[in-house]
């Protein structure tokens, strides 16, 4: 039990690596797809897509990391994403140090 809590803790911490998080991404995208769209943008570097153990299928979410802050601007700047006749919804993620980052026993 305690290391399965310590992985999910490690996914929550890299995570917050990620410049962009992705919602509402149809069913029937794949990792390999995002990272080719998002790349007309700029260079991916990563693209992490999570799926459901129990289901097979991934969560219609996703989180993409570029190389250069440029890209992810570059990203931010176009109006609408839309794959596969869906709109994604794009958010960016904050990089906080973590002398910045609330204690969360506070």
């Amino acid at each position: 039990m305690a290391a399965a809590s310590a992985v999910r803790a490690l996914g929550r911490r890299s995570r917050q690596l990620f410049d962009i998080f992705v919602a509402e991404v149809p069913w029937t995208v794949s990792s390999k797809e995002l990272k080719e769209y998002f790349s007309q943008f700029g260079s991916v570097q990563r693209c992490q897509l999570p799926f459901d153990r129990d289901t097979g299928f991934h969560r219609r979410y996703c989180w993409i990391k570029f190389s250069t802050p440029e890209d992810v601007q570059n990203v931010l700047q176009k109006d609408s994403h839309i794959l596969e006749g869906s709109k994604l919804t794009l958010k960016q993620q904050i990089h906080r140090r973590r002398s910045q980052r609330r204690n969360p026993r506070e």
